[in-house]
């Protein structure tokens, strides 16, 4: 394939562009790469093979889980990618829940001593973690016990909050540096930059640019790019808006309250109802704007029946 950078490079942020670039055969060298820097030496890659991305729990009534890449390594090791673009309540409880289907899935029939190879749930994320302050690109999560030595290695969790990853092209230092920069700013490049020659990256940039691909591809290409550039311009928007809105509507009705109940304690409980008072808010507004229950059930933290009366009251 040829490089054309006037043309323009796919974003690996949108469903189309991940999947294209890692989530085939014909690429599973760039994903094998990118995981190699994540890993640590004992369970570097050498050779994957992509798996099902349907996974079914032991039983009928178990819920499924649809994974964006699921691969196995040469040495059965099994590895879970997630790219998650907006912030989704109790995404760690999703990757959680999504690390038992591998591990269920070692079962043996017969005599079995339960010994299990290793799972890795890696979680590329769009938005920041809301309780994480440190500023940190990367949280390792193991088993540890109360010496906070691991206690078990062989499940781990990886979670890489990209917003906090801004070094420039010029302060790239590692490999693992020059993937991160690529995930965040590939679409935005009007030409390769020199630190970034590796072979690796040339395949990465050929298998990104856009001037390769047929007009069916990208008019899918751009579709996904449109989808992606709404959702996130509609549940901000919606955010903004139901916060603002929410919380002064319940401040000003917890303080008149609290003029009877005490100040302090009715301005807590108002801006604790305006929370509540914003979520309905941004539901509204995201279900007038189309978007789907899952999303709006995910993007607000209300529960199925409180967004079903909600949803009631716009028809």
């Amino acid at each position: 394939m040829n490089i054309n950078p006037s043309a323009g490079f796919i974003s690996p942020l949108t469903d189309y562009g991940f999947k294209r670039l890692f989530g085939s055969e014909p690429n599973k060298d760039l994903l094998i790469d990118f995981l190699n820097q994540l890993l640590p030496d004992k369970h570097q890659i050498i050779d994957l093979n992509y798996a099902p991305k349907e996974q079914f729990g032991i039983s009928e009534f178990n819920r499924k889980a649809i994974y964006d890449i699921y691969c196995i390594g040469a040495n059965g090791e099994h590895f879970i990618v997630e790219l998650q673009k907006v912030r989704q309540n109790y995404f760690k409880d999703r990757t959680i829940f999504y690390s038992s289907f591998p591990i269920q899935s070692q079962a043996q029939k017969g005599k079995w001593d339960f010994k299990l190879l290793p799972v890795y749930m890696i979680a590329i994320l769009g938005f920041r973690f809301k309780e994480s302050e440190s500023g940190r690109v990367i949280h390792s999560v193991q088993l540890r016990d109360q010496s906070c030595e691991v206690f078990y290695d062989k499940l781990a969790f990886l979670y890489i909050e990209l917003p906090n990853f801004n070094k420039t092209v010029e302060q790239l230092e590692t490999k693992l540096d020059k993937w991160l920069y690529l995930f965040r700013n590939l679409s935005e490049l009007d030409n390769i930059p020199t630190n970034l020659q590796d072979y690796i990256f040339q395949k990465l940039f050929a298998e990104a640019s856009i001037a390769n691909y047929s007009s069916r591809e990208q008019a899918i290409y751009q579709e996904a790019l449109k989808y992606h550039r709404d959702l996130h311009n509609v549940t901000q928007t919606a955010h903004d808006e139901g916060m603002k809105k929410g919380i002064k509507k319940g401040h000003q009705e917890g303080v008149k309250q609290g003029r009877e109940e005490g100040l302090k304690e009715g301005h807590a409980k108002g801006v604790k109802e305006g929370v509540k008072k914003a979520q309905y808010e941004i539901a509204k507004t995201l279900l007038q704007q189309g978007i789907e229950e899952s999303l709006v059930l995910t993007s607000t933290g209300l529960s199925l029946e409180e967004i079903a009366e909600l949803k009631a009251t716009l028809e």
